[in-house]
């Protein structure tokens, strides 16, 4: 009897001592980062946060942000919120001290947040199937020249409009263009009547229409995509320069984003059709993207002297 005890005794310490360990290693492995189920799935419905550069005003995309909001939400299992900010260098530090997770930027404005944090980019958008779009130079349809030549024998007399300083189709394309033909140097520093910059297209636009300047220059696909909402007419415009092929806007995640979370996002723009919101992005669809896709841009960064760039918006 006595015995039968004693063993079903040493049972229990074995039993207990075992337990216990475990607990042990389960602590020890929480200490080293081992998520557990609970902190799992915390992770994966945390509030995922975008910030959109402003490519356009804030009144333009604010349905259409609705609208990608509650279409990621459903896509994504999880909140999300997005935020437009008002100047390009806001977007860039957000993401650089981690206060977003996402951002959609400009090329230029991408090149520099990928050299300041590691920023990578995972989705860009497309315009009849291809990823690229072009810097124009508009002016109403009734002005009297064709061409950007033409243009430049009168620029004297003529008022040029930019978007932001740090738009890659409204600044820095349009720029470099200018000072390969010497007559732009800076803002302060050129050869034309006067040159301004309007801090979007939409508004880069309106300038020209309403004759505050005699031409600007703007993304063609934010253009294109005005006419075809009806916003804009395409008869009160010419177009008298176009750029080379610039490779579309980034969708841009911050450097520790994991794997999987990365692939749901691409999954879920690609699957985008809703109208409104392509149109506000002045694209008819979304696709896949990597960092290399904008070593043309970050070269002519590089160049134009903009790596050192404090993006700061007008």
């Amino acid at each position: 009897m006595k015995k039968g005890l004693l063993m079903m005794l040493l049972a229990l310490i074995l039993v207990i001592a075992a337990c216990g360990g475990q607990t042990e290693e389960s602590k020890e492995k929480t200490k080293e980062g081992t998520l557990t189920e609970g902190s799992e799935a915390t992770e994966e419905t945390s509030e995922l946060v975008i910030g959109l550069i402003p490519s356009q005003s804030e009144g333009e995309m604010e349905t259409a942000m609705d609208k990608l909001q509650a279409e990621l939400e459903e896509k994504l299992g999880r909140p999300v919120k997005i935020d437009h900010y008002p100047a390009y260098n806001g977007v860039v530090e957000a993401l650089n001290y981690g206060h977003i997770d996402m951002a959609y930027f400009g090329p230029l404005t991408y090149v520099i947040a990928h050299e300041r944090s590691g920023a990578q980019a995972i989705i860009t958008q497309l315009v009849n199937g291809e990823p690229y779009y072009h810097s124009y130079f508009i002016t109403k349809a009734d002005a009297p020249w064709e061409t950007l030549d033409e243009l430049l024998e009168d620029k004297e007399n003529v008022s040029l409009a930019f978007g932001s300083p740090s738009s890659t189709s409204g600044s820095l394309i349009p720029g470099v263009e200018l000072k390969e033909r010497g007559v732009f140097r800076s803002e302060d520093d050129h050869d034309f009547a006067q040159v301004t910059y309007t801090g979007s297209h939409d508004i880069t636009a309106q300038s020209v229409l309403n004759g505050s300047v005699l031409v600007g220059a703007i993304d063609s696909a934010i253009f294109e995509a005005q006419i075809r909402s009806g916003k804009l007419n395409a008869d009160d415009f010419k177009i008298v320069w176009k750029s080379e092929r610039i490779f579309q806007y980034p969708w841009a995640v911050k450097p520790n984003m994991d794997t999987a979370t990365i692939t749901a996002l691409q999954e879920a723009f690609v699957s985008i059709t809703d109208e409104d919101i392509l149109n506000a992005f002045g694209a008819t669809a979304f696709t896949t993207a990597t960092n290399e896709d904008y070593d043309a841009i970050r070269n002519a960064a590089i160049i134009d002297g903009r790596m050192d760039d404090d993006l700061g918006g007008k």
